[in-house]
């Protein structure tokens, strides 16, 4: 039986989080016990998507983001990542975004995000990758 707390070593993975999202998702993430930095903090703001994507991959760092350019499996094949969280959003208020980063919160606990594209949107999360997941549809 595994604890929750042993889940989350297996589930999340160091996180970064974009530039384009309010910084307080770092903290709704770290409150909630994950490891997360901001590309501000890293004093990476400005960085291109595919530099951005390579330091990721370096740090072993899964990505968070509105960018739905990282969405693009061609471009960023999930299998070569330490994982993408692209955020699907009509509305890109910090109210609406730290809403969602709040529902998913358990899914990082449940499922893994190691080598997989998640894509959320208010109503689902669809998962890409080598394995299906528990959010797809």
């Amino acid at each position: 039986m595994f604890l929750p707390h042993l889940r989350r070593q297996l589930c999340w993975q160091r996180g970064k989080i974009d530039e384009n999202l309010p910084q307080e998702i770092s903290e709704l993430l770290k409150v909630a016990g994950h490891d997360a930095l901001t590309v501000r903090q890293q004093g990476l703001a400005g960085k291109g998507d595919d530099q951005l994507a390579s330091i990721c991959r370096a740090e072993g760092r899964a990505l968070v983001t509105l960018d739905l350019d990282f969405s693009n499996i061609r471009a960023y094949p999930p299998a070569e990542h330490p994982g993408i969280i692209v955020l699907r959003l009509d509305r890109q208020d910090k109210q609406t975004v730290l809403k969602i980063m709040e529902g998913i919160l358990p899914l990082l606990l449940l499922e893994p995000l190691k080598e997989k594209l998640w894509i959320v949107e208010p109503d689902r999360v669809r998962i890409r990758g080598q394995e299906e997941g528990l959010g797809q549809p």
